[in-house]
This record gives C-alpha cells, sequence and structure tokens, in this order.
C-alpha cells in the first residue's frame, strides 16, 4: 500500500475513527446559492478548453440515477436431496444453466444449504442444493445432514437423486423413510444414465415406492428437460415456504481467512444453525444468502468461503470456492472482512481488506473472539490495530464475539453507516466551494517549473463515491491522496472508498 507524502499536510491524530462510536454530525449536503453561482462560472469557463463528447457527458448528465428493485413475491421452493456423491450440485448446475455450485469427484464438497434463483419454461422457483444426508454420522457430517433435513422440511417439493449405477442402498431407504414423513411432493430422478445399456439399472428404483424414476446425465444433460417438466407439475404455483423479498434488502458479504467465524457470526446474527460450523478450516465452499430482520430492516447476509492466500495457489473444491467468494464480494453492496482477535493481523487480511476496496464496496471491519482477549492484553491491542490498519481508518470497526453474541448488535449501525457513506452525493457547486478552499490553502507543488491548476470537479457517480477533476496539469497521486483524506474530514465518507481521477485538458486552440 502507497504511504503518505511527506510534503504535503500530514492528517491530524484524531483522523482515525473511533471503535464501537459513532461518527459526528452528518454534514450538510444542500447548495448555497454563493456555491451554485461559483459552479456556474466554473463550469463556464471549461468551455475554454478542449473538451471531448465523454466529458460533456459527464458534465451534462450530473448524477447517476440509482435503480430501486422492486420486491418479489415468495417463489416456490424446490430441494435437491440424495447421499453424498449422487451429483445433486451437477444437478443443480445442468438446472441453472452455469456452473454455480462447487463440484469435485469426493463426496462431502457440499455442506450447506444453497439457494439460488432458476427458471424454467416460464416458472420462477428457487433451486436448493444440500450436502449429502448420511445416517448414523456424527461431527460434521451429522450438521451436514441436518441442514438437509431442513432443506426438505423448507420446501415445496423435493427432486430426490440416486445413483442408478450403484442401485438403491440403504441410505436411501432412510432417505425415502424422511420424505414420506415430510409429505412433500418427490421426484425421483436416476442421475448417471450416460446411454440406454443404463436405463435398466433405472429401472430398478421402482422399488423404492416413490413412483417413477426420472433417468437423466447432470453431467452431459441427458434427460434433464424431462425431469424439470415433472418437477413444475410437482411445484405448487404459491409458495408456502418461501419468504416474501421486501424492497431492496442491502447484500451483506461476511469475509475473512477460513476459520475465523463467518458461519458462527450468520448462525448468531440468524438466531438459528443456518450453517455448518466446524473447527475444520474451510467447513464452507458455496455462499450462503439469509433472509434476516435487524434494526427493522431487511438484509441479505452472505456466509462466503474463507479466502485462501492466493486464488491461483489453490486447487479443486477451494479453488473454485474462492471464485465464488470473489463473486460474492462483487454481488454484495457492503462486506464485513472479519479478523481473528485471537492472532496477530496477517498479510492475509490485508490483502482481503484490500480485495473489498478494489471491488468498491462500502466496508466493516469486524475483530472476532474479542471475549478470548485478556482485559491487559487489549489497550495493546488496540495500538497495533491502528498501525495495521493505518491505511483504512475510514472504515469503522466493531469488536465481537460470534460464539456468545457479544456487541453483534453494534454491527448493524455500522453497516448502516457505511452504506450511507456509499450512497452520499456532494451537489456539485459545494464539491467546488470545497475545492476552492482546499487549493487556496494548500497549492499543488511546483513540478518541472509548472503549478497545474484544478478547472472544475464533480462527482461522477457514487456506489462508490467517485470525483473527477479537471485540471491544467497532472495530479500527483500524494496530492490526491490529500484531497481524498479532505473529503473524509469534511465530508465523512466513513466505511466507503473513494476513487479521484483527473482529466487533464489544455485551452482551445484559437
Amino acid at each position: 500500500m502507497t504511504q503518505p507524502d511527506p510534503t504535503l499536510p500530514a492528517p491530524d491524530a484524531d483522523d482515525a475513527v473511533a471503535v464501537d462510536e459513532t461518527t459526528g454530525p452528518v454534514p450538510d449536503l444542500d447548495e448555497t446559492e454563493e456555491e451554485r453561482a461559483r459552479e456556474r462560472a466554473l463550469r463556464a469557463g471549461l468551455e475554454e478548453y478542449e473538451l471531448g463528447d465523454e466529458d460533456l457527458a459527464l458534465l451534462g448528465s450530473g448524477a447517476e440515477g440509482d435503480l430501486d428493485e422492486g420486491g418479489e413475491a415468495p417463489l416456490p421452493v424446490l430441494a435437491v436431496v440424495g447421499r453424498p456423491n449422487v451429483g445433486k450440485s451437477t444437478l443443480v448446475n445442468r438446472i441453472l444453466g452455469r456452473r454455480e455450485a462447487v463440484v469435485e469427484d469426493t463426496p462431502g464438497v457440499t455442506r450447506d444449504r444453497v439457494s439460488y434463483p432458476a427458471e424454467w419454461s416460464g416458472r420462477r422457483f428457487t433451486l436448493v442444493d444440500t450436502g449429502g444426508w448420511e445416517v448414523d454420522v456424527a461431527g460434521i457430517d451429522a450438521r451436514v445432514a441436518q441442514q438437509a433435513e431442513v432443506a426438505i422440511e423448507l420446501a415445496d417439493a423435493v427432486l430426490f437423486v440416486v445413483d442408478a449405477t450403484v442401485g438403491s442402498t440403504d441410505t436411501d431407504e432412510q432417505v425415502v423413510r424422511l420424505l414420506r414423513r415430510s409429505g412433500k411432493p418427490v421426484v425421483l430422478v436416476a442421475n448417471k444414465v450416460d446411454g440406454p445399456a443404463v436405463e435398466a439399472d433405472a429401472a430398478m428404483l421402482w422399488s423404492l415406492g416413490l413412483g417413477e424414476p426420472h433417468p437423466i446425465s447432470a453431467l452431459h444433460g441427458r434427460g434433464t428437460g424431462d425431469l424439470l417438466d415433472a418437477a413444475m407439475e410437482a411445484l405448487p404455483t404459491e409458495s408456502a415456504h418461501g419468504v416474501v423479498l421486501p424492497d431492496g434488502p442491502r447484500r451483506v458479504a461476511l469475509v475473512g481467512r477460513p476459520n475465523v467465524g463467518k458461519s458462527s457470526l450468520l448462525n448468531k446474527v440468524v438466531g438459528s444453525e443456518r450453517v455448518v460450523v466446524d473447527d475444520t478450516a474451510g467447513t464452507t465452499r458455496d455462499p450462503v444468502d439469509e433472509l434476516v430482520a435487524l434494526g427493522g430492516k431487511p438484509w441479505v447476509f452472505v456466509d462466503t468461503a474463507g479466502i485462501r492466500r492466493r486464488v491461483h495457489q489453490t486447487s479443486g473444491a477451494d479453488f473454485y470456492a474462492s471464485l465464488r467468494t470473489q463473486a460474492a464480494i462483487e454481488k454484495a453492496e457492503v462486506a464485513v472482512v472479519l479478523v481473528d482477535a485471537s492472532q496477530p493481523m496477517t498479510e492475509q487480511d490485508i490483502r482481503i481488506v484490500q480485495q473489498v476496496i478494489d471491488a468498491g464496496r462500502a466496508l466493516v471491519v469486524a475483530y472476532n473472539k474479542w471475549d478470548l482477549m485478556d482485559e491487559d492484553r487489549r489497550p495493546y491491542l488496540e495500538r497495533e490495530i491502528e498501525q495495521q490498519l493505518v491505511q483504512v481508518q475510514w472504515a469503522p470497526r466493531v469488536n465481537v464475539s460470534a460464539r456468545t453474541g457479544w456487541h453483534t448488535d453494534r454491527l448493524v449501525p455500522a453497516l448502516e453507516r457505511s452504506l450511507e457513506s456509499w450512497d452520499t452525493r456532494i451537489p456539485t457547486g459545494k464539491l467546488n466551494a470545497f475545492l476552492g478552499e482546499l487549493v487556496a490553502a494548500h497549492p499543488h507543488p511546483l513540478r518541472g517549473g509548472k503549478q497545474p491548476r484544478i478547472l472544475f470537479a464533480t462527482q461522477a457517480s457514487t456506489r462508490p463515491p467517485r470525483f473527477v477533476i479537471f485540471a491544467t496539469g497532472f495530479l500527483e497521486p500524494p496530492y490526491r491522496r490529500f484531497i481524498e483524506r479532505r473529503l473524509r474530514e469534511t465530508f465523512g465518507f466513513e466505511g466507503s472508498p473513494i476513487s479521484i481521477s483527473v482529466r487533464v485538458r489544455e485551452k482551445r486552440r484559437r
């Protein structure tokens, strides 16, 4: 990360965001008549300079509108269940038409129940992938099986997947009994039927007593169209279990290194064992979405796989899990980076923070397992954290315990502050008045005997805030960092990255 330029004004000592405290009063973003007059004068002065079509479009458009998504009616839920390694996630990917669920040729890759929006023949529904169900298992396998049972309970219909090449097993018989007790409509799927020779094996599955087995090959797509037609017949048009999505719930991604407590925090926020938690690092592989009502508002929390060192250094399921975590960050609006307070902060933690900033997402840093810290150790840890996060002092920080729920109530206020900053727009007149005062007090250093002059500035977009400055010469990176620092001091922007770009323009030739 870049270091501040010693030739520029230093940040004040109280620049850092206070731990677990709210910021001061929100700055007044209303323009005065004087500021509007200044904007008109500066905008008129730009006519003397060479401006391209893109410049004119930027200056003419002003604010970019933010689209509001309307609410959706609850969609029927179709769950895919079966014992491990029968091809459930492969079938999910086939139905979705893209490689969404993590797939590997080893049992037990999927562990949580993961929901995806899907569509077939004009009908939209929610597709739920589950971990393999097994009988008489312990540890993490028992928790995976429990999540599969919850998926059946919350589904409107079930696709029961059986490996046709293996035939019916004792575990399959146990799943059949479980499905019969649930009373849900069941479509029997005979997977791995890659050709006519295996169809006879699929016919043997009539013995399960669930009706006609539908022979398919999830890997090659054979027979999946007929299967989905049968599933649509079994699936009701109105869901008895789907959730009504309120207008625009904010999306929050929980990210961090493996085993820092992301899944535990999600379970604590939701108030139930929504995702599998185990001491084994890397338990979560697929991003898990959960709609939660907190502080009187809807939120979608996304539990993600732990980010290991670098994507290209991983392989197999971990490789695809890393890619999906990056995609989850990009689909989220704000990311909570969890750090293990009981261990020294690592280079990987800093890299994950930077990954969120590079994606342009709002940021909250949460130090988990704070309850494990000795009282005498905490003051020293505070100073260490200030040094480690010196480049992101603008990010709100909360100290929490995902295991006990201590201080998790402080998470939502921090998220709201970050998202408010992420959405903030500074009126053009006020922005140019601010820059005028700033440059008058601290002009850009001379470079090669010349001093670049700022002509005009506008905020091109929000989410994250992006500013464009028109100048007569290039503004050095240290000076741009100085402008960013003063923007934060004046307007807040707590928890949001800021982008400042410079467009150098010359006067028109007469």
